[in-house]
């Protein structure tokens, strides 16, 4: 776990002034009283996906949910705690109490849905590829990319390791484990092309210029992103008036901005 108090800019704090814990309209919750009690909100982050969530070194996380992180941590009047999480055990930390709400770019799924809550949707995405600016000719469509011969990396355990098993029979499919390292393998030439969301892909080909993102525009599928919460309704009805009040002031798509372009 790691402690973080950031600054939020100053505007923000202050039309964000934290509703009074003890009103009755959010009696019930024990995920309230928990932060309450400890002082703290517990937010797990994977730490391998931009924009959304990534870790620098020596352990420090920045990104769009980091920032909005630290802006729930300020209406809760708590302290923010974040807990590192991955793709493969997502549900099961939280299941395990491991963390109060998770955000990072998490995709809403029926699966995921059935043992978990989401907050209201934050944006909407969908899976695109991403090669090598030579081969981005011949990956336009899955048919393209579905073929012998073509290497298609994914990191297991989430949506994109879905997508591509569904989708994908003739191609190859490698495994890699590590997201933070996945698009210099690409670069490499140790794999042709991956499928993940679309804001990746933009940013990922704006870090590396041999990569190119195809379609981003025109994803193959369509998918919300939203925050995964504990079945705890009062806590979900908490947590969708703060991004009402974020996004009725401006802040929210203030803080997308900065990291989505």
């Amino acid at each position: 776990m790691h402690h973080f108090r950031r600054l939020i800019p100053a505007l923000v704090l202050l039309l964000l002034l934290p509703l009074a814990q003890a009103s009755a309209r959010w009696e019930g919750s024990p995920t309230l009283n928990r932060i309450a009690a400890r002082g703290e909100v517990r937010v797990g982050l994977t730490g391998d996906y931009k924009p959304f969530s990534w870790e620098a070194p020596q352990g420090h996380f920045e990104g769009l949910d980091v920032d909005l992180a630290e802006a729930l941590a300020a209406d809760l009047d708590a302290r923010l705690v974040i807990v590192r999480t991955s793709w493969p055990t997502l549900m099961d930390d939280l299941a395990a109490g491991k963390f109060d709400i998770a955000m990072g770019g998490i995709s809403i799924t029926e699966a995921r849905k059935e043992t978990a809550f989401f907050t209201d949707p934050l944006l909407s995405d969908g899976k695109a590829p991403i090669a090598r600016c030579e081969d981005a000719e011949r990956f336009q469509t899955l048919d393209g990319i579905d073929r012998e011969g073509v290497t298609v990396i994914v990191n297991p355990g989430g949506t994109n390791e879905q997508f591509a098993r569904a989708n994908i029979a003739t191609a190859r499919i490698l495994l890699h484990t590590d997201n933070a390292t996945i698009f210099e393998e690409i670069v490499e030439g140790r794999a042709d092309v991956m499928m993940t969301d679309a804001i990746e892909t933009r940013i990922m080909a704006r870090e590396h210029p041999e990569l190119c993102a195809i379609n981003p525009d025109k994803p193959f599928t369509r998918a919300e992103k939203a925050y995964l919460l504990p079945q705890d309704e009062v806590f979900k009805t908490r947590v969708d008036d703060w991004l009402g009040r974020l996004e009725a002031i401006g802040a929210l798509q203030q803080i997308i901005g900065k990291w989505v372009k």
